[in-house]
């Protein structure tokens, strides 16, 4: 980029009257400012990547080293036990210099190896799980010695990588582990013949090719960061070819309140301003990358023990491309400008002037003259993101057809290499809590929108009401929820506690220069782009109506309640939901809950299987009119224990599925065939669950101010044939829950299952009301 500027910038011509030299100062400014943001940028990550990999030592350590063995070495005390001689004789001779010289290279040698001997004993510390099952109150002396010791090395404050190469490696569990396991989760879904046969399929596998499959997966292991991630991303995400619209992507909804009551918070706005709320909002964002970029945002820790951060690199920045047998995740190290879709038009918008961001009062400058103007468009132009939402394999061949040179090119690449989209959406947010279906349809808003106004492929678009609310879309491939909904949760609070609003809704400040013109992308879409854009239009639209969204915010009793019932929070739940399932469907089906595994590097997520022999007691429980309360609430209790236990061990890498997975894949390159297997990836996952974490920034605390909890975000269905459901625990007193399911299908209803929840969780409350 800097090249081609330089090239319009400067240039020469040779005549009779010799060199004539012809440049742009302005040009040449702007290049000479590129090239100076690239250098600091470079030198600021060669920096904060040190200071990372040496964590917990500093760069002071190594002075203070440096100063030690050379005073050491001047009181006649050799700490290098006769090294730095030997170096000296070797290399300079004796003389002060060489004498400094050969100290200084000690020391680093030194202090370079002690730093790594800690780093490694830190590993050491993080490979301990057992303090994940105790109870802090009830913790052994060697936890609370573990913690100690944690506690004194990790004194100093950490960067966002400063644990990375710190973190142990995904520990694979044995072969035979993981197939009990599999069988125990199975054995309360099968009837007895159903049983009989899966262990038989599994004892067979057990004994021919399963060993050999699992010696390949142990030398993966032993060689990559993480056995499953990187397959996780290729042949589920990446290789998927179905649209990303509903099956994959997913969708988040916030607002701001000065209120205590959730419901509110959905109600009110801190402004009704959209060009307002999109500044702030982008501002907010582009802070959140500024801290990423720089490894100032501090890592979340369960306890004194870190997360992977892995994930945040490809936040901002990031679009998946499409091929035709495998998508391909791009990131750009850097970029200075946002994609915005505004009545039916793409534009680049610049965030930077010269090496600052632009003010929110002048991005809002931006963003109201882009809603003021009244903009020519055609169809193609207006629907040219439903290609995005087309079946991946057919839109890589259209992009390498249509968008692979001149305008289209250029223009597809402004949007992909943006730091994220914008969406100024034309119609406005609704929610009333006596109608919860104008929150449905905020969640349609969110999850595929109109099916054109959204670039699926991008890391995420930042969707702004014309009212003011907000929604965001995110693809799913670069990481999950639990990035999406930290960035959302600090964007959300930032733009209303740090930056805010004047009393008519405007953004705070003044506006010191005119910022910078956005450039309309221009297009060169003939006739026969344009049928196919408005077929993908219509298979998008057939797409849409065939996902219901049904949304509830239960405020009756949140995290406080469930606790005092003794139980913990996410099992409590789970049982909500088994027990819905059971009186929806009249049966148990396979259940999917979604874990991570960020204790380990590099790590994801595992499944958790929530259907035990203890949580169907439990369910069939409720429904028998001879069972009195007092069994119900000690079966609720050892089904919620017995869940915690088994979420708890897929934290810990003792999970199924992920192993059975990788498994698989080798079986898949070996070319050798598994009944078994086979058998296992095929199970349809009829009710598929994850709870969205809350409470990942430091900037409030959101128990004391839960007028900054968000109603999270949800998914569409995964089976056919079955529910999707996304929840948040939102302090201590509410809970949202995100259904989804086909229209299409008979058996299931998200709005039925919405209601069936709602008694659940009366009924299980009433069990600790006598």
């Amino acid at each position: 980029m800097a090249e081609a500027h330089s090239a319009v910038a400067f240039g020469f011509t040779i005549t009779h009257d010799g060199v004539s030299i012809n440049y742009d100062q302005e040009l040449l400014k702007v290049v000479c400012h590129s090239l100076l943001r690239n250098y600091k940028r470079r030198v600021a990550r060669f920096k904060n990547n040190f200071r990372s990999g040496i964590y917990p030592a500093s760069p002071q350590s190594l002075l203070f080293t440096l100063l030690l063995v050379y005073a050491l070495r001047l009181a006649k005390f050799d700490l290098s036990f006769g090294l730095i001689g030997w170096l000296q004789s070797c290399l300079l001779g004796y003389s002060i210099v060489s004498t400094l010289f050969c100290c200084a290279l000690y020391s680093v040698v030194l202090w370079l190896l002690v730093v790594q001997a800690l780093r490694l004993f830190i590993k050491l510390l993080f490979s301990y799980k057992r303090w994940l099952y105790q109870r802090v109150q009830n913790s052994s002396i060697i936890t609370k010695l573990y913690m100690f010791v944690l506690r004194s090395i990790l004194k100093h404050e950490p960067m966002l990588h400063s644990f990375q190469g710190a973190l142990p490696r995904l520990p694979l569990p044995s072969l035979k582990d993981t197939l009990r396991r599999h069988l125990e989760s199975l054995e309360p879904l099968l009837e007895k013949e159903q049983y009989d046969r899966m262990s038989r399929l599994s004892e067979e596998f057990q004994r021919t090719i399963g060993p050999k499959l699992q010696r390949y997966l142990m030398l993966k292991s032993w060689f990559s960061s993480n056995y499953v991630s990187d397959w996780w991303e290729e042949y589920v995400y990446l290789r998927g070819r179905s649209p990303l619209m509903i099956n994959s992507n997913y969708y988040g909804v916030i607002s701001c309140s000065c209120s205590t009551d959730i419901q509110d918070a959905l109600d009110y706005n801190s402004t009704n301003v959209q060009a307002a709320r999109a500044a702030n909002m982008t501002y907010a964002s582009l802070i959140f990358r500024r801290l990423i970029e720089r490894q100032e945002l501090k890592p979340i820790m369960i306890g004194c023990v870190p997360l992977c951060s892995a994930q945040y690199e490809r936040l901002f920045n990031t679009c998946r491309i499409p091929g035709i047998v495998s998508d391909t995740l791009k990131h750009w190290n850097d970029s200075r400008h946002i994609a915005v879709y505004v009545k039916g038009c793409w534009f680049k918008v610049m965030i930077h002037n010269g090496n600052r961001l632009l003010k929110p009062c002048e991005l809002e400058m931006i963003f109201e003259e882009l809603l003021r103007q009244q903009h020519e468009t055609t169809d193609s132009e207006r629907y040219l993101a439903a290609l995005t939402a087309w079946e991946r394999t057919r839109w890589a061949e259209f992009r390498q057809q249509h968008f692979s040179r001149g305008i289209n090119k250029a223009s597809l690449h402004a949007i992909e290499s943006s730091a994220f989209v914008l969406a100024l959406d034309d119609e406005e947010f609704l929610f009333d809590k006596d109608n919860y279906k104008m929150l449905d349809k905020w969640a349609h808003v969110g999850l595929h929108g109109k099916g054109y106004d959204r670039w699926f492929d991008k890391s995420f678009n930042l969707i702004i009401g014309k009212n003011g609310k907000c929604a965001l879309n995110a693809e799913h491939s670069w990481a999950d929820g639990p990035i999406i909904s930290h960035y959302f949760e600090f964007a959300m609070i930032y733009d209303f506690i740090k930056l805010g609003y004047t009393a008519d809704g405007h953004c705070v400040g003044e506006v010191e220069v005119k910022p910078p013109v956005p450039h309309r992308l221009k297009w060169h879409l003939p006739d026969e782009c344009c049928s196919v854009i408005l077929k993908c239009v219509a298979e998008a639209e057939k797409l849409m109506k065939d996902v219901e969204m049904a949304l509830m915010v239960y405020k009756d009793f949140g995290k406080g309640f469930m606790k005092k019932c003794g139980t913990s929070p996410d099992g409590f739940v789970q049982m909500a939901l088994q027990l819905t399932y059971y009186r929806d469907q009249k049966k148990f089906c396979l259940t999917y809950e979604a874990c991570m595994t960020r204790l380990y590097r590099e790590g994801r997520t595992e499944t958790v299987r929530p259907v035990t022999k203890e949580s169907c007691a439990f369910v069939r429980a409720m429904d028998d009119p001879n069972v009195q309360n007092s069994e119900r609430r000690f079966l609720l209790q050892k089904a919620c224990e017995r869940h915690q236990r088994g979420y708890l061990d897929a934290m810990c890498s003792k999970g199924v599925d992920r192993h059975l997975f990788c498994l698989y894949v080798i079986s898949r390159y070996l070319e050798l065939d598994s009944p078994f297997l086979k058998e296992v990836l095929s199970e349809p996952w009829r009710l598929s669950t994850s709870q969205t974490p809350q409470q990942q920034t430091t900037l409030v605390d959101t128990n004391k101010y839960p007028e900054f909890v968000s109603a999270g975000g949800g998914f569409g269905p995964v089976a056919d044939d079955g529910y999707g459901v996304s929840y948040i625990i939102a302090g201590d007193h509410v809970i949202s829950y995100h259904i989804s399911a086909k229209v299409s299908c008979p058996t299931t209803s998200a709005s039925r299952f919405r209601d069936g929840l709602r008694k659940s969780l009366s009924d299980i409350r009433a069990l600790f009301e006598e």
